[in-house]
């Protein structure tokens, strides 16, 4: 009976091992099993999600087309976009001769968009129902685009005044760079192709203005300059502009590049000034549309 015993308990304890060793093993596949199902699930949600952001991606895509459109039209219907007289292409300009009925001034702001002064700049045209242009610098339409879209949709004039605002002599290349690629992002940002170019400190010999005038722009200097880029007094500024100015004008001020604060500031008495003087407020290419008829006109005459 013993031996019987002996022999049995080897036994039985073997069949018990089979059977936790089963046990174990339907356990485990019942526990990789709901892994896979999960890992199955995960990268069909992973899918899902691709296929959401992908469908995202074309409505913003879409939505970015359909505003560009609605830019361009506002744009077209204010009359901002204007092809320069071609009487003027690749021609310098400081000033334009009129009738001496029309007694008009151009208020220019350079080196914008800039956050603060621009905005602060844009609110004072628009309370005194002015619209002036805008020389903007293109890494700064590309870092502020909804301030560049400001300054048209509220009919102002916008204009070239190079990618970097570089003084130094560029070679051919480097200057196409810096005139084409500013021209590119107005026209991408506002819907506005420019053919108004303003060289960065007026500098007519580093590269930019060969490249502008063989490409028929406009080069727009200025006949008063309110020199605020040395930041003087708001007293001195204001006496800086109308030291020089005359009618078919253009005023040089500035909305961007530093500190803008006495330029703010005089604005509304140099709004008040020319008004009491009998001027009126144009846009350059208003200005050229103005000369060119009155051009004409004197040339029909004869």
């Amino acid at each position: 009976m013993e031996n019987k015993k002996s022999f049995f308990w080897p036994q039985g304890i073997l069949i018990v091992l089979l059977c936790l060793t089963g046990t174990v093993g339907i356990g485990i596949m019942m526990l990789v099993k709901p892994n896979s199902s999960e890992a199955q699930n995960r990268q069909s949600i992973s899918n899902n999600e691709i296929a959401v952001n992908i469908g995202t991606q074309e409505r913003i895509e879409q939505f970015k087309s359909a505003m560009l459109t609605t830019w361009q039209q506002e744009a077209q219907a204010k009359g901002i976009i204007t092809d320069v007289p071609s009487r003027f292409q690749g021609v310098t300009i400081k000033a334009v001769t009129l009738s001496p009925q029309q007694k008009v001034i151009a208020l220019t702001f350079d080196d914008g968009p800039w956050p603060k002064s621009t905005v602060q700049v844009l609110d004072i045209l628009q309370k005194n129902n002015i619209k002036g242009t805008f020389f903007v610098v293109g890494q700064n339409v590309k870092n502020y685009p909804d301030l560049t879209r400001r300054i048209v949709t509220e009919g102002h004039s916008i204009a070239n005044h190079t990618w970097h605002h570089w003084y130094h002599h560029m070679n051919p290349q480097v200057a196409a760079y810096e005139v084409a690629n500013t021209s590119d992002i107005i026209f991408k940002t506002t819907g506005v192709k420019t053919g108004l170019f303003r060289p960065p400190g007026g500098i007519m010999s580093n590269g930019v203005v060969a490249y502008a005038k063989n490409n028929k722009y406009a080069i727009i200097m200025w006949s008063a300059d309110s020199v605020d880029y040395s930041r003087p007094t708001v007293p001195k500024l204001i006496n800086n502009i109308f030291n020089s100015a005359k009618p078919g004008g253009i005023v040089l001020m500035h909305d961007g590049g530093g500190d803008r604060t006495r330029t703010v500031q005089a604005l509304p008495e140099i709004i008040s000034r020319f008004r009491k003087k009998g001027y009126k407020f144009v846009t350059i290419p208003e200005m050229l549309e103005m000369q060119d008829k009155h051009q004409q006109l004197v040339a029909n005459k004869k």
